[in-house]
């Protein structure tokens, strides 16, 4: 099975996230969007971050019974922070049958350099890259990338937050589910 990994903190869920996947589950040569949890992105604080087994719940809740899109807690189980090429190689070992791409935004890809063993990750994996707005995509033709138009919003879960703390509607920017379990736990207060 062809699997596109959707890596995130998804902190929370929202719109913006579920709109990308299900735009590459269903215009990529992939079968399934995997949502990969990130319990500690070694690029972000992690003081700010809801417990990574409730964000799992909220991305369940979120993608609710479509098919295409799968949550993953595989990095719950891996040393803290989470590296993409060490989730890859556990990946390949338990699901040799599958086949791995990596989704990104053009932001992330831009900052790939930066990541633990990047060549490796260039030479091995096959990238879905979705455009963000200011952060043109410049590919090293080694790379095997496919640049996906995919319709953005700008919505982040940063801004979802703020908006949480200040006692503001979150309506319409998450999932309706996703937003009676953040109000009902006062989830980011």
């Amino acid at each position: 099975m062809k699997i596109g990994l959707y890596f995130g903190s998804f902190n929370p869920v929202h719109i913006g996230h579920l709109i990308i996947a299900n735009h590459i589950a269903s215009n990529c040569d992939i079968q399934q969007v995997w949502f990969v949890v990130s319990p500690q992105n070694p690029f972000k604080h992690s003081s700010s971050l809801l417990n990574e087994y409730q964000r799992l719940h909220l991305v369940n809740l979120a993608i609710g019974d479509n098919t295409q899109l799968k949550a993953s807690d595989i990095e719950f189980r891996l040393p803290k922070p989470s590296y993409t090429i060490d989730t890859l190689a556990h990946l390949k070992e338990k699901y040799p049958s599958h086949q791995f791409s990596i989704v990104m935004g053009s932001d992330s890809f831009q900052n790939l350099d930066k990541w633990k063993n990047a060549d490796a990750l260039k030479r091995e994996y096959d990238f879905i890259i979705y455009q963000r707005p200011s952060f043109k995509i410049i590919i090293d033709p080694s790379v095997r990338a496919s640049v996906v138009d995919a319709p953005l919003l700008e919505i982040s879960a940063t801004k979802i937050r703020e908006l949480i703390k200040q006692k503001k509607s979150i309506q319409y920017l998450v999932p309706d589910m996703v937003r009676k379990e953040i109000e009902s736990n006062n989830y980011y207060r």
